[in-house]
């Protein structure tokens, strides 16, 4: 199995320069076989790419920008997904690698086994592919956000419903003054 990478090498945007450099310059650092394809300086490396990023991947514009991650034929995902696995410690899970022997990421998600404290092995890549759906889905952080503000509605709505038992116990209060001065009038 070999990591594809498509990268531009003569790029003119520092961005997307930076980005194929911290992939590349990631998988050499560990030693993980890949092969560097060109896509501006061939047309046949840019039409499989374009053809190979699965449509749900593809910017609004429908052109998807390198660095394109590949193993073999199966598509891993762009700059930002690979970003993520790397910060999750999924790197290899990502690349459909199995993991180093003698790392820590030994067994899949599948294999996972409880362990004497009560644990289970691998939850968190279990966890990490959770992470990976949601951004599948499309769900953005504005949604997110959201999501987690109505977990807090029981808290605000206390939080209103003591406010406003207070303010009934003034207006009760400040009715029962009124009274004795109001039959004083009369």
């Amino acid at each position: 199995m070999v990591i594809k990478v498509f990268v531009a090498t003569s790029s003119g945007s520092i961005a997307i320069r930076k980005k194929q450099q911290e992939v590349v310059g990631f998988l050499e650092a560990n030693k993980i076989d890949f092969k560097e394809l060109d896509i501006a300086g061939d047309e046949d490396n840019r039409k499989w790419m374009r053809e190979n990023v699965p449509g749900e991947k593809k910017p609004q514009n429908g052109i998807p920008l390198p660095p394109q991650i590949f193993n073999e034929e199966q598509y891993c995902g762009d700059f930002d997904s690979f970003f993520s696995a790397k910060e999750e410690n999924i790197i290899y899970s990502f690349l459909g690698l199995a993991p180093p022997p003698g790392s820590k990421v030994t067994k899949s998600p599948e294999e996972a086994s409880s362990l004497p404290n009560g644990d289970v092995a691998g939850e968190s890549e279990i966890a990490a592919q959770g992470t990976e759906k949601t951004e599948e889905s499309g769900e953005n952080e504005g949604q997110k956000e959201e999501g987690e503000d109505a977990g807090n509605l029981p808290e605000s709505q206390e939080k209103n419903e003591e406010e406003a038992e207070e303010g009934e116990a003034e207006a009760q209060a400040a009715e029962g003054e009124e009274e004795p001065g109001e039959g004083e009038d009369s």
